[in-house]
């Protein structure tokens, strides 16, 4: 059996995905597993051994309609016998409508009737620790009483030369002493709805440079000015725990020096998740918008800890609804007051003995 699954989308959920792959592949042991992604993820997915192949969506196939449409012939030619249809967007519909394929699994949305065969209803409550995001990729796969039987943590596939190669060219040149713990600050979210207030996030960085650490920051290129922002903010103290200058020169340098650290902390994105599937321990800080039952994935308060605003001011959530709450996101940061924060992030510390 051939099966193409679709997860065109950001760093966080095309990672979350390969858990379809994974529950499909171990279903059906003698399945081919093709995995149709943007091509800016796919350090997300290499040497994922429920992967057979990679199939990459590039911009191009966006802006050229007669490069697309090859693109369809491309996955006509494949023969798949199942989709997968993760993404659920004009785009992936016209690419499983094009595939020709028996059978197509998709969400269960009023348009979507005509084109899927198989319907996936999200549900809104998680029955596991595994948070919904898993759940709701392993309802494409299992059936609902199957779920908490089969739950799949998302794992990232490292060799050890990467491992070893980020080791030596980024921490060694430090000289760190043996007894230094290394934290992974993701200093900004993916927009500034989804990032603590420079001030905040700079109290955050003090408190944790109270302790015996090397900081690094996590955060895109076109971020540098915002970070630089926050770094004149932190005490001189701070600074002097704070290794600006290291910073990974691709996604797949970013992962191996992740997996050398011994924590990240920070906003809540896809950083989170890849240190989460390299193993490493996390804490999180949601932005006030953003559903933390969604993306809290295996928490335990122990290794994997993350706060919301809504544990703090419960009320707010009664005032608005979810559009409202997104568009208010910066204003409501300002409920979000960093003794709230520092509290939570002290107690996590003191327990992982950082």
């Amino acid at each position: 059996m051939k099966i193409l699954v679709i997860q065109q989308k950001m760093i966080g959920d095309v990672l979350t995905s390969t858990i379809i792959c994974e529950a499909l592949k171990k279903k059906y042991p003698n399945s081919t597993i093709h995995y149709l992604i943007n091509s800016n993820t796919k350090a997300m997915v290499l040497h994922n051994p429920y992967i057979d192949k990679i199939v990459e969506f590039i911009p191009l196939y966006r802006e050229n309609k007669i490069d697309f449409y090859k693109f369809l012939v491309s996955i006509r030619e494949e023969k798949y016998d199942c989709v997968y249809d993760v993404y659920n967007k004009l785009e992936s519909y016209l690419i499983t409508a094009f595939s020709g394929a028996q059978k197509k699994f998709g969400q269960d949305k009023w348009y979507s009737k005509l084109l899927f065969t198989d319907f996936i209803k999200n549900k809104e409550i998680s029955i596991t620790n595994a948070g919904l995001a898993v759940e709701n990729r392993l309802r494409f796969v299992y059936e609902e009483e199957e779920i908490s039987k089969n739950i799949i943590a998302p794992k990232l596939y490292l060799t050890e030369e990467e491992i070893v190669g980020a080791k030596k060219k980024y921490i060694n040149p430090l000289r760190l002493e043996a007894s230094q713990k290394i934290v992974m600050i993701g200093v900004l979210g993916s927009e500034k709805k989804k990032s603590l207030p420079p001030k905040t996030m700079a109290q955050l960085i003090d408190t944790v440079a109270k302790r015996n650490v090397a900081i690094f920051f996590n955060y895109a290129p076109h971020q540098k000015e915002e970070v630089n922002h926050i770094y004149e903010l932190i005490q001189p103290e701070s600074k002097e725990k704070v290794y600006f200058d290291v910073f990974a020169s691709s996604l797949r340098e970013f992962l191996a020096l992740m997996k050398n650290c011994d924590v990240l902390i920070g906003n809540e994105g896809g950083a989170v998740n890849m240190a989460k599937a390299l193993n490493k321990p996390t804490f999180s800080i949601f932005s006030p918008w953003i559903k933390q039952e969604g993306w809290n994935l295996f928490e335990d308060g122990l290794k994997h800890k993350s706060i919301h605003l809504k544990q703090f001011k419960p009320a707010i959530y009664t005032e608005y609804d979810n559009k409202q709450l997104k568009e208010n996101a910066l204003e409501l940061y300002k409920e979000f007051e960093f003794h709230f924060i520092e509290k939570e992030l002290i107690r996590y510390m003191n327990n992982l003995s950082l």
